[in-house]
C-alpha cells in the first residue's frame, strides 16, 4: 500500500507528525493531547499511500490517469499535443483520495511542460487553465495519443513528474503525484468513445473510461 517513493515525498510531515506524536505522548501521556498529532499522522501517511492496481489488459481501453470524482466532461481545443478538438475528463482529488497520477494508455512521452501560475482552490473552473500544472503526452506505438494535465490547487502546490520526455511507460505505470487536494485532466482525440459520466468514481489505473475505436 506503501512505495519508498511516495513515502519520500511525504517524508518532512511525517517525520514532523511522528515526532509530535512521542512528544505529547511523553509529556501529556493523558487527555486529547496525543490524539491530535496521532490523528494528523495517520492522515498523513493515509495520503501518500500507493496501492496497486488491476490494470486491464486490452490495449482499446483507456484508464483514469488519477483517483476521485469525475467532474467535468466537454469538447476542448487542445494546442499543446493533441493540437485540434478533443474530449476533455477532469476528475477532482480531495484529500483523502491516493494522489499518484498513471498513464491512461502504454506508449511513448513525446511532451513534456511544465507551466506556472496561481493556486486556485480545484474546484474553481479557472483553475485548469490559471493554475500551475504539468501536462504530459502520451503516444501509443500505433500513434494513438492522449494528454494528461496534472494541476495544483489551493492545497496542492507541489506537482511531482516521475517520468520525463522519451520514457514509455505501461498503462497504469505511475507518473507522478500531487500533493493535496488537486485536480487531473485527461485529453482524448475528437471521436474517442467515452466510457465514463459526471459523478462517476475512478481509480487511477484501474477505472476505464474510454474505448479506442
Amino acid at each position: 500500500m506503501f512505495t519508498a517513493r511516495t513515502l519520500l515525498e511525504g517524508k518532512w510531515p511525517i517525520l514532523v507528525f511522528a515526532a509530535l506524536t512521542v512528544a505529547t505522548r511523553t509529556w501529556c501521556p493523558v487527555g486529547w493531547a496525543p490524539i491530535i498529532p496521532l490523528a494528523l499522522l495517520a492522515f498523513t501517511l493515509s495520503f501518500f499511500r500507493d496501492p496497486e492496481v488491476n490494470v486491464p489488459p486490452d490495449t482499446k481501453l483507456v484508464v483514469a490517469p488519477a483517483t476521485g470524482k469525475i467532474v467535468e466532461i466537454k469538447t476542448v481545443q487542445e494546442p499543446l499535443f493533441l493540437n485540434g478538438e478533443a474530449t476533455m475528463v477532469a476528475i477532482f482529488l480531495s484529500v483523502f483520495d491516493v494522489h499518484v497520477q498513471r498513464a491512461p494508455i502504454g506508449g511513448e512521452i513525446k511532451f513534456v511542460q511544465y507551466n506556472r501560475g496561481k493556486f486556485l482552490d480545484a474546484r474553481d473552473p479557472n483553475a485548469s487553465l490559471q493554475n500551475e500544472n504539468r501536462v504530459v503526452g502520451i503516444e501509443s506505438a500505433d500513434g494513438f495519443r492522449v494528454m494528461v494535465r496534472q494541476i495544483a490547487g489551493l492545497i496542492a502546490r507541489r506537482i511531482v513528474g516521475w517520468a520525463d520526455q522519451g520514457a514509455a511507460p505501461a498503462k497504469g505505470e505511475r507518473l507522478g503525484m500531487i500533493r493535496f487536494g488537486s485536480r487531473v485532466e485527461l485529453f482524448l482525440p475528437r471521436g474517442t468513445e467515452i466510457a465514463a459520466k459526471v459523478g462517476d468514481y475512478a481509480k487511477g489505473g484501474e477505472t476505464i473510461l474510454a474505448r479506442r475505436t
